[in-house]
């Protein structure tokens, strides 16, 4: 019987982390600033989903590896998204300053990057705990024009973040 805590505890530890929202979930609307190109701007996301579905991807920190490389990923497809009637939107607990920043170096000034604030982190669920830094998991959310959650890809390695929401973003663009 001693062993059955035991076995649960280490599978609890192994298991992969889970996004907070599923799939048809609402998607909680946020207004915050952020960059594109270096540039300040306001983003709202009930006024982005009025023209198509967004790609919400939360990222960690601003340059780090996994994030300059998810960042110039993102870059390369914005083309594809746009196709597809989409607008991607980078978001992480960075302030206004470094996105400024990591939006014209990283970004290639092609998308906005956000800050997310703490009722954003808690209304996605994507607080990463660092030993008090403030970051965010590495989550990806399609939100369909109807405000509600599409597609979800939770993985802190960042090389399927870019293809899978883009096939989900082209799923729904064909519906």
């Amino acid at each position: 019987m001693r062993l059955f805590p035991a076995f649960a505890a280490v599978a609890l530890v192994a298991a992969p982390a889970t996004a907070g929202l599923v799939v048809g979930a609402k998607a909680p609307t946020f207004s915050t600033r952020g960059a594109i190109a270096g540039k300040v701007v306001a983003i709202d996301l009930a006024q982005q989903l009025k023209k198509g579905p967004v790609v919400l991807y939360f990222f960690p920190a601003a340059f780090t590896g996994g994030c300059n490389a998810e960042a110039h990923a993102f870059a390369e497809a914005i083309p594809d998204f746009q196709k597809a009637g989409a607008t991607v939107i980078g978001m992480s607990a960075d302030d206004v300053p470094t996105l400024q920043r990591f939006s014209a170096e990283k970004c290639a000034g092609k998308f906005a990057v956000a800050s997310a604030g703490q009722n954003v982190i808690k209304g996605y669920d994507v607080a990463l705990n660092a030993g008090g830094r403030a970051l965010t998991k590495r989550t990806s959310y399609v939100i369909g024009r109807d405000g509600r959650v599409a597609f979800v890809h939770d993985d802190m390695n960042p090389a399927q973040h870019v293809a899978q929401t883009l096939a989900a973003v082209q799923k729904l663009h064909h519906n």
